[in-house]
């Protein structure tokens, strides 16, 4: 009995994501982590990224829409998932 190998393919409009989104977001992701030198962002850091108050910066990551990670009490932003949202979420008010 030989074993043969198929090959699937995915259309390019089935996946979720654009691949523009998908090389914009790598590159302001590899940005912001190496400017503030971790992977995740919490509340302050997004107070200073984009010039919130800490008030409005906590109703987001308390938002069901902005992809957060809570670690014990403490709740944290990816850089990969903040510059897809950052990203996806521009187009709504353009």
């Amino acid at each position: 009995m030989a074993l043969t190998k198929t090959m699937t393919t995915v259309p390019q409009n089935s996946l979720n994501l654009n691949s523009d989104y998908g090389v914009a977001a790598a590159l302001e992701a590899r940005r912001l982590a190496e400017k503030y030198g971790k992977d995740y962002l919490s509340c302050d850091d997004l107070v200073s990224i984009m010039g919130i108050g800490k008030n409005n910066a906590r109703q987001l990551f308390n938002n069901s829409t902005f992809p957060t990670i809570a670690i014990g009490n403490r709740k944290v932003v990816s850089v990969v998932a903040f510059a897809l949202w950052s990203l996806q979420d521009s187009d709504k008010y353009v």
